[in-house]
């Protein structure tokens, strides 16, 4: 057990999570106020990007439980170790929650909750969520592969894509421990379901994407 990676997945989902709820009432509280289409977009994905800088390097930086599983699925972390790593995410995603209700108020962390938009079903909300994770885990685990080096660039800025996409849609949540944290904290369970089944869908898919295209073949393609 290799508890400095556990921590470091913990701290990174702590600060990934702490930039991206408290860009909700970052926004609330600006004056003029400000869009949250803009704020809450790049707060998340350069949230991500700065847990990916601080941490990342330690723990593989997966920050995401439906990444956790892509990654157990392409035997890239065994099954026990990802098991701890998706109980970091979730406490680190708690925490964070916690310290914005504890710093500015629990409706705060409510009007995080990720739910579906105006006129969107529930069943339209699992179906977007699971498809666009599945897209955010395929760029993971291509990138991470095949050019390590541009990972921490193309990882944040496409979770910035996806959250413009679909914010306004489904909540864009594409990340089961994000929504833990503001449903749990936030005191409302009642579309909490959709956050855990969608991504937990998608990061398969995804996975199955990336054998299906890559094969996991040890050379990358030629370029065209």
């Amino acid at each position: 057990m290799n508890a400095r990676r556990y921590l470091a997945e913990l701290l990174g989902m702590f600060t990934f999570m702490m930039i991206g709820y408290m860009s909700i009432p970052a926004f609330q509280h600006s004056a003029p106020p400000a869009s949250n289409l803009l704020v809450v977009p790049f707060a998340f994905g350069l949230g991500l990007l700065a847990a990916i800088f601080a941490f990342g390097a330690i723990s593989g930086g997966h920050f995401n439980p439906a990444v956790t599983i892509a990654m157990i699925l392409d035997r890239r972390t065994p099954p026990l170790e990802g098991v701890f790593y998706i109980v970091a995410q979730i406490i680190g995603a708690i925490a964070a929650a916690v310290v914005v209700m504890l710093t500015v108020s629990q409706q705060a962390v409510a009007d995080g909750i990720t739910k579906p938009g105006t006129g969107i079903s529930d069943v339209s909300a699992v179906v977007i969520e699971a498809i666009f994770t599945a897209i955010f885990v395929t760029v993971i685990l291509i990138v991470s592969k095949r050019n390590g080096t541009m990972a921490v660039l193309a990882i944040p800025f496409s979770l910035i894509a996806v959250h413009f996409a679909i914010a306004t849609v489904t909540g864009s949540s594409v990340n089961p421990a994000r929504s833990i944290g503001s449903a749990v904290v936030g005191g409302d369970l009642t579309g909490l379901w959709i956050y855990l089944v969608a991504p937990t869908v998608g990061g398969i898919i995804g996975w199955g994407i990336w054998r299906a295209v890559d094969g996991g073949a040890e050379e990358p393609a030629p370029a065209v």
